[in-house]
């Protein structure tokens, strides 16, 4: 005699079974032989910086190198990626990034909670959340930034570790993204008295707990709606990346989203360990401009922006010791060392030249975009919504919007956006 499931039971098994598509996801095709020469040179290079680092700036920068390292790893081996998910969700309705962005960002408010909310900190950091303000700069910021990433075809994060597998588009990218952030650290006192609310942060208001649940509530709302906008528009799967078999998948890839998120939760976990702060990625690249346009001869110092408390420590410090730019480096180089050890390490050329032009306009309005609303989707969306603060969510709902306006302006660059008849998104 069969006993038919409960209502409930068949709720959950339905909650947790796969979200339907339009065909079955094609298998993965097998990961290509080991690029030996990238991945002498890329593991060289991280075991030298590493070395140089701890020995000259001393442990706690060597430490978030490693974990910059970590990260690229983790980032390239899961193509865990943002800007992707967005465009197959507004696209096609496939839901599946999303999904990983929810595990992403509950298992990393989890950890925020119980580092800062019992104030555990190593090397003598005391952890602080990520807070930003509510105003027409986070608003406009975001959407730029999400028009910028549809045409850069990368998020800040995805730009690094493209970069570091040799995707020469993202290297366009990056440049631009670079120019857009130094520019608007130039043109600061064009932006700084846009109108704005103060920060706010849950946490100071229904504690960690309250904070935390709130959380993990509004993103598992997300997990559901975001399912059931895929079984009603019953999308294209998502493409398969070549992959290694059996043990080996975990040194060559390819990771599976979820397994991607658990370890880039836990290596930001770490960063705020170690540093007091979120991570984070587009400080750098002001830092870094700035510091090309100080060798050029000109003068950043002058800059309103490098005269802000904490700023101007970091213009005047080294960049290797930076907190973000040694995670930064470190993504690239880690991202290096995975695509060398799974085969797919190659420098693409000839890019079109429209695609070139979107690929710096991109990169220009994500580096823009990122300082008018304090962070990108690492340190505004990610590390705010971690950390319990608003500001983290205006971030991701803002940029859902502007995904959509950049969707509309990617063919005008002859860039394709995912179909329903497509046998992959």
């Amino acid at each position: 005699m069969t006993i038919a499931p409960s209502p409930q039971a068949a709720k959950t098994a339905a909650l947790l079974s796969p979200s339907p598509t339009s065909v079955p996801r094609p298998p993965a095709p097998p990961a290509p032989p080991v690029r030996r020469g990238p991945l002498v040179v890329s593991g060289l290079l991280g075991a030298a910086l590493t070395a140089y680092v701890w020995s000259a700036h001393g442990a706690k920068p060597g430490v978030l190198l490693l974990l910059g390292l970590g990260l690229g790893v983790a980032l390239f081996h899961s193509r865990f990626g943002f800007t992707s998910a967005w465009r197959q969700l507004i696209a096609v309705g496939n839901g599946a990034g999303l999904r990983a962005h929810a595990l992403l960002l509950g298992t990393t408010a989890t950890l925020f909670a119980l580092i800062i909310g019992t104030g555990t900190g190593l090397f003598g950091s005391v952890p602080a959340p990520s807070a930003g303000p509510l105003g027409a700069g986070l608003l406009i910021g975001s959407f730029v930034f999400a028009v910028g990433m549809q045409l850069g075809g990368a998020c800040a994060s995805g730009t690094l570790f493209a970069v570091g597998s040799g995707q020469t588009s993202i290297l366009l990218t990056l440049g631009g993204f670079i120019g857009g952030a130094t520019l608007a650290a130039w043109q600061f006192d064009l932006w700084k008295d846009l109108p704005a609310l103060e920060p706010v942060v849950m946490a100071d208001h229904i504690g960690w707990f309250g904070s935390w649940a709130v959380t993990i509530l509004a993103l598992a709302a997300i997990v559901v709606i975001t399912r059931r906008v895929q079984a009603r528009r019953n999308p294209p799967p998502l493409g398969a990346v070549p992959s290694a078999r059996g043990v080996a998948r975990v040194l060559r890839g390819s990771w599976p989203l979820a397994v991607g998120a658990l370890a880039l939760a836990a290596l930001g976990a770490g960063v705020l360990l170690v540093s007091g702060g979120a991570w984070g990625i587009t400080s750098a690249f002001s830092l870094w401009g700035s510091e090309l346009v100080g060798a050029l001869g000109g003068h950043p110092e002058q800059w309103t922006w490098w005269q802000k408390p904490g700023n101007k420590e970091m213009l005047a410090g080294s960049v290797l010791a930076d907190r973000t730019s040694l995670t930064d480096i470190g993504i690239m180089i880690g991202a290096a060392v995975a695509a060398a050890l799974g085969g797919t390490w190659a420098l693409h050329r000839g890019v079109a030249w429209r695609t070139a032009v979107a690929a710096v306009l991109g990169g220009v309005l994500m580096g823009i975009g990122a300082r008018l609303a304090g962070g990108c989707n690492i340190g505004a969306y990610l590390a705010g919504i971690a950390s319990g603060s608003l500001h983290g969510w205006v971030w991701g709902a803002t940029a859902l919007l502007g995904t959509w306006a950049g969707l509309k302006l990617r063919p005008l660059f002859g860039l394709g956006n995912p179909k329903p008849g497509d046998g992959v998104c």
